[in-house]
């Protein structure tokens, strides 16, 4: 491992970290909140209930927001492929996939059945 680390870390440019730190903080931050916000408003709506955005508290818990007061978090379907969630979450996990004429959401049936009672 050590070995392929030396290997590749000689490949890294200027480039390549701005690539990184765009993909970061405009992807992963900006463009991520603002599609949290939006699933949680519409799963809200679909099952005709209120919806808040988490605390940076909660966040650091895991908690993207609350949908009928249930905590979710709320991760592009690319986590769930790539298994990118090293922390353990406590709270029903909700995936979003971008697409051309929207967002696709899946929403763990668990969940479905609490909103729907």
């Amino acid at each position: 491992m050590i070995n392929n680390f030396r290997d590749v870390i000689n490949q890294i440019d200027e480039n390549m970290i701005r690539q990184w730190v765009r993909d970061l903080v405009i992807v992963k931050t900006f463009v991520g909140l603002r599609f949290q916000e939006a699933v949680l408003k519409k799963i809200a709506e679909r099952f005709n209930t209120k919806y808040k955005l988490s605390t940076p508290e909660e966040e650091s818990k895991g908690i993207d927001g609350y949908i009928g007061g249930i905590p979710v978090s709320i991760k592009p379907v690319t986590c769930r492929l790539k298994k990118m969630l090293p922390e353990e979450i406590k709270v029903y996990i909700i995936y979003y996939e971008k697409q051309k004429d929207g967002i696709k959401i899946t929403i763990p049936e668990e969940l479905e059945e609490k909103l729907r009672e």
